[in-house]
């Protein structure tokens, strides 16, 4: 009865500690009102029991139930259905670049570097319910595996199917990566562009050079931050596959061009991160998160329905239900 229900007025509730003091008034008030007779013996009286006076306490019980239901109704039951609407004047159009060469397979991050990216950018997407984004994928070459939208069912369903392939051209074309990111963005009229490009690599496909690439990006004003991802040193990773189109795995260097990466992001305005395991990838994409933060403006509706009204008529039931039975079935009792 009380579900999903508040009290305006919950100090009213403590007059519910007047209600024992009445019952214990009304206990010793009814004692001392009863007669006494004293007798020597009762063997020559006929004892009859009546069931009526052992109800008439009911009478009290009545009008002590009415109080308690007043008590509630003063104190304001109400239900509330908050509605809330959100307006974003204008958002932050993101496009996550992102290298599917072999290497991403590489299992310095768990289970690999690809599985363990397609987690947290799911969570940094989840993140940004007032932004556009987008998806490119990279290899040797690149194409876009979502353009950018406001749907992130459609995102995140594109990002959980990303998957290597041999479809592309093995390598890893950062500049042809960066350059078709840009392309989806250049006519983007949103406050705030960004481009977040991931490689485990260096630069050594494409035809388009990553300079080039980034000089388009400050020409549109697009703001590009850029992560490394691989541990420093030596990792598992795949260096040949099998006939039956499974990968080879060894302990080979991790080579990723740091100074172009910093280089992009330095001219475009952004920021280079390193991620060298799990953690530090998850805390480099809650830094942008933070970083490229979106106004979003949020109005709450409430909608009030009082709930005291059905108390009160059950006060006054139960009153006109004790004046009744006063007057009519215990009346010869009072």
């Amino acid at each position: 009865m009380f579900e999903n229900i508040t009290f305006e007025n919950p100090q009213f509730f403590w007059l519910f500690l007047i209600l024992p003091l009445i019952a214990a008034w009304f206990i010793w008030k009814r004692n001392t009102q009863q007669a006494e007779l004293k007798i020597s013996s009762v063997k020559g009286f006929k004892v009859s029991g009546n069931w009526l006076a052992k109800l008439k306490p009911l009478l009290f019980l009545f009008r002590l139930l009415a109080l308690a239901a007043i008590i509630i109704a003063m104190a304001r039951p109400r239900t509330v259905n908050v509605s809330t609407k959100t307006k974003t004047t204008k958002g932050i159009d993101i496009v996550m670049a992102i290298d599917v060469s072999a290497s991403m397979l590489a299992r310095d991050l768990k289970p690999d570097r690809l599985e363990a990216l397609k987690k947290v950018a799911g969570e940094f997407v989840k993140g940004r319910p007032g932004d556009r984004i987008g998806l490119v994928v990279y290899a040797g070459e690149s194409f876009t595996k979502t353009p950018i939208t406001s749907d992130k069912s459609i995102v995140l369903s594109a990002l959980k199917s990303i998957q290597y392939s041999n479809v592309l051209e093995n390598g890893t074309a950062i500049g042809m990566g960066l350059a078709t990111s840009v392309n989806r963005l250049k006519d983007s009229k949103a406050k705030s562009k960004v481009i977040i490009l991931l490689t485990d690599g260096s630069n050594n496909s494409g035809f388009i050079d990553p300079k080039i690439a980034s000089e388009l990006a400050v020409e549109y004003k697009i703001k590009t931050y850029t992560i490394g991802v691989g541990t420093n040193g030596m990792a598992l990773s795949p260096v040949a596959m099998r006939a039956d189109g499974k990968f080879v795995f060894e302990n080979a260097k991790v080579v990723i061009d740091e100074v172009l990466l910093k280089e992009i992001a330095k001219v475009t305005g952004g920021k280079y991160f390193r991620a060298t395991n799990n953690k530090k990838l998850e805390q480099i994409y809650e830094a942008i998160n933070k970083l490229e933060k979106t106004d979003i403006e949020e109005f709450k509706f409430y909608n009030y329905e009082e709930k005291y009204r059905p108390w009160i008529w059950i006060a006054g039931i139960l009153i006109l239900l004790e004046f009744l039975l006063r007057h009519t079935l215990f009346r010869s009792f009072v």
